[in-house]
Order: structure tokens, then C-alpha cells, then sequence
């Protein structure tokens, strides 16, 4: 067989082109890796050796077929399992967009493992078995993708050639999919007939799917607009590093190094430093070779300020006319990481942005009832909950809600005395 190695597709053309993360979800057995292995060996990003070794496993195993699953879960307690367990992360390009593939784990034990392969995603895939239709799993991978914001779903409605790629069971499904989506306020979802296993309608038109019109998994995929996902209306930069090289020719340049939170960034912009508070004007927006006309979301650049104000890592610049909220208690939406549970008055560490500061867990207000969607009664928090939390600061924090901001409306949070990440956190309001 053929193969094309994944940088071969790395011209200066394609690795110019619009980057699409996305997870994949649903319950164990409807067919994630087995979607991603499909993905990536009718696009050509498989190697020999790679085949080779999923082959010779496939064989072992006694599966009977190539089991292009394997390609992605690569455990070795996965492949024992038959099931995925851990977050794989896997890469491909096509002539017209890049993807970043999270495969996240099924089972309702592994949430937090989930949660952590789609707190960067642009879409969602949530996989269905056709035989199966709509469960509990569907349900809850849906309703933890609309809660983390993910603005695109795509609902893949597998092993069609299990019903005889009958049209009836599919339009059944997407129909209660249609409600599921418009109950949880999503506001991008389509449902998509599949067979990952022999490849129908995956990256290739299915003659056996004729009467489905809407195109294949990937090309929708490659058509999904995700510019206008960006929060173009907030001014924010969190400063990471500060630049002053202090040698004889560049003695008075002083520049802000970090990433475009929100908004758009332009030499002349009003601007103000926080938590100071202090305003000045943005003199220049450049990169590592050239100066920026403008600089939007998810962009890395410096930008040098016409004052030289006492700007330090992990303060924010802003728009003055729309700063955010310099907070000192939060509520917000936790998934707890840890296996050692927390109550209420835990003392613990959040990172936000590109700050630090401390915090105590003032109340456990409710967890998540993942089975029956329902806020309950918590006085704590256990490995997977989905709780509503209260926070108490000691130092601000500069936060937006998670609604408006994905970057500056989410935080994580570290036990510091094992330096363990326990939590990540998605800011609902925040008291100054």
C-alpha cells in the first residue's frame, strides 16, 4: 500500500492552513478509534512500519480484519481491554484544513479524562452505535460538550452496515438528536450516517448510502467555519513573559510576549495594564521578524506599549472600555481530577492564564447527577464530579465568563503540596 508521510503534506501552503481541534466521544464499543484509525489510513497518514505492527497485532489478537483501531490506542492495558482509557492524541492534513485528534475514553469513570481532551476542542464528535440509538452515554458526552463550550457537534451515527444501511433507523436518530441539541442549546449540529469499520462515507461517498446527501464525515470536517468562533470582541493578552534584552542596541525596547486571549490588537489601541490600572497606548503588535497590522485570537506576539509602565508576568492588558472582572471570589463549574476527594474549606493553588495565586474552597454548592442531569446536594468533591463551586482568592484574578472568554473563563487547579492538577474549572461569575 501507498503511504504518505504526515510532513510530506508540510509545504509552506499547508502549514499555513486553518487548524481544526477536535475530540471524538460516545460509549465503548460504538466505534471511536476505530473512526480516527479510518481517518487516518484512507487519508494517508499511516506509515509501513506502522501498519505493519497493527497487522501483526490484529493477527495475534485474532480479530479477523486489520483493526485499525490499534492506531490509536496505544496502551498497552487499552489493547488488552479493548477499550480506551486515556486521551490519544493523533494529527493529520489535508490539502485544505489541519486536524488535532482527541480520542477520549468512554466509560463514566474516565470524565475527567474527557473533559481534558476537550477543553481546547472546536468540535465535538460524539460517535452512536445505529443499532443502539440515542443512550445514556449520548446523553452525557453531549451535555459535557455544550457545557464546555464547544460550539460544533457532529454526531456520528455508526456500523450503519449493521442495520443494512437503512435510512429509517437514521432519521429516527436524528431526529431525537435534532432535540437533544436545540435542549442543550448547541448551536452547530449535524447528525451523519457512518460505517467506520469497511470505510462508508467516512473520507469516500458510500454508493451503499445513496440516499444520504449531505457529504462525508470528513468533508464536513473540512467545512465547519470556526473563524467566527473567536472572541474578536474582548480585548485581552495575558503578558507571559517580558522582554528587555538590556544590550547597547536594544537598550530601551521593552515588549510583552504571551498569546491573543480575545479581540483584536492594533498599534494605537487604548489599552490598560491589570491589576494596576494603569493606561497607556499599544506601540507596536509584532512577531519574532515583522510588525502586525493586527493580531487576533490564538495569535503569539509582543507588544511594546508607548509608556514604560511596571508590567509583570501574569498581569493582563485590556481594552479600558471592556476590562474584565478583577476578581476575588468565583463561582464556577469544577471537574474534580483527583482520587483524593476535597471539602469544603480545601486550601489549593489556581493557575489562570499566566497567574497564580491561592484559594479556598468555600462551598460545594451541588454536583452533577450525570444520569439524570441534575444538580444534587454536595458538602465535597470525588474523582469525575461536575460540581458547582465557590472560591474564595487571595490574590485577583482577571476573569471573564466562560460564556464570553473559553481562555480567560476557565482555570486549573493544583494541590500544592504534591504539585498534582486536581481540578479545572469553568467560570460562571466572579465578585471584585
Amino acid at each position: 500500500m501507498e503511504t504518505l508521510d504526515h510532513a510530506a503534506f508540510l509545504t509552506d501552503e499547508a502549514a499555513a492552513t486553518e487548524l481544526l481541534r477536535l475530540v471524538t466521544c460516545g460509549s465503548v464499543d460504538d466505534g471511536k478509534s476505530t473512526l480516527i484509525g479510518r481517518l487516518l489510513f484512507d487519508t494517508k497518514q499511516v506509515m509501513a512500519d506502522q501498519l505493519e505492527h497493527v497487522e501483526e497485532t490484529s493477527e495475534r489478537r485474532g480479530d479477523g480484519y486489520v483493526n485499525l483501531a490499534l492506531l490509536t490506542d496505544g496502551l498497552r492495558a487499552e489493547r488488552e481491554q479493548g477499550i480506551t482509557i486515556d486521551v490519544a492524541y493523533r494529527s493529520f492534513v489535508t490539502p485544505s484544513r489541519r486536524f488535532q485528534l482527541a480520542d477520549a475514553p468512554g466509560h463514566v469513570q474516565y470524565t475527567r479524562n474527557m473533559v481534558t481532551g476537550a477543553s481546547t476542542a472546536d468540535v465535538a464528535v460524539v460517535l452512536l452505535d445505529a443499532r443502539h440509538g440515542v443512550i445514556e452515554q449520548t446523553r452525557r458526552h453531549t451535555y459535557i460538550a455544550a457545557m464546555l463550550g464547544i460550539p460544533h457537534i457532529v454526531f456520528a451515527v455508526n456500523k450503519m452496515d449493521l442495520v443494512d444501511f437503512d435510512e429509517s433507523p437514521f432519521r429516527a436518530i436524528e431526529t431525537e438528536l435534532t432535540e437533544l441539541a436545540s435542549r442543550l442549546d448547541v448551536r452547530d449540529a449535524l447528525a451523519i450516517p457512518i460505517a467506520a469499520l469497511p470505510g462508508d462515507n467516512v473520507v469516500d461517498p458510500s454508493e451503499r448510502l445513496s440516499w444520504w446527501d449531505g457529504g462525508t464525515f470528513l468533508e464536513r470536517l473540512e467545512t465547519i467555519a470556526i473563524a467566527g468562533d473567536r472572541d474578536a470582541a474582548h480585548r485581552r493578552f495575558p503578558v507571559q513573559w517580558v522582554i528587555r534584552p538590556m544590550s547597547d542596541e536594544h537598550h530601551d525596547f521593552r515588549g510583552y510576549a504571551g498569546q491573543v486571549a480575545g479581540g483584536e490588537w492594533r498599534a494605537g489601541d487604548e489599552v490598560v495594564v491589570l491589576p494596576s490600572g494603569r493606561t497607556t497606548t499599544v506601540a507596536a503588535v509584532e512577531t519574532h521578524d515583522r510588525a502586525l497590522d493586527v493580531a487576533v485570537q490564538g495569535q503569539s506576539v509582543v507588544i511594546r506599549l508607548a509608556d514604560a509602565l511596571d508590567v509583570a508576568r501574569g498581569d493582563m492588558l485590556c481594552d479600558p472600555a471592556d476590562a474584565p472582572v478583577v476578581a476575588r471570589e468565583l463561582e464556577a463549574i469544577v471537574c474534580w481530577m483527583s482520587e483524593r476527594p476535597a471539602a469544603n474549606g480545601a486550601r489549593l493553588a489556581v493557575k489562570h492564564t499566566t497567574r497564580w495565586t491561592r484559594a479556598i474552597l468555600d462551598e460545594v454548592c451541588s454536583v452533577l447527577d450525570v444520569e439524570k442531569f441534575e444538580q444534587v446536594p454536595a458538602d465535597g468533591l470525588a474523582l469525575n464530579d461536575l460540581a458547582r463551586v465557590r472560591l474564595r482568592l487571595a490574590g485577583p484574578l482577571l476573569v471573564d465568563p466562560y460564556s464570553v472568554n473559553r481562555q480567560t473563563g476557565s482555570f486549573v487547579l493544583v494541590d500544592e503540596a504534591t504539585n498534582e492538577t486536581v481540578g479545572a474549572g469553568m467560570v460562571l461569575s466572579a465578585a471584585p
